[in-house]
């Protein structure tokens, strides 16, 4: 689906009455989550464990 689709059908999905600023921020959480997938998928994360590891007592 592209991302025109997906624009027009997150819209088609909202109820009526919402603002510019309501499909705004559904943009903008939708953008966030994709992006936060993309990373993951790409394995660019680390683990609680590793976060843990490395900061140590820092964190605590």
């Amino acid at each position: 689906m592209s991302t025109k689709e997906e624009v027009l059908r997150l819209i088609k999905d909202l109820p009526d009455g919402v603002t510019i600023e309501d499909v705004m921020r559904e943009l903008y959480i939708r953008s966030t989550i994709d992006k936060g997938i993309q990373v993951l998928n790409s394995g660019k994360v680390v683990s609680h464990e590793q976060v843990k590891e490395k900061f140590g007592k820092r964190l605590y």
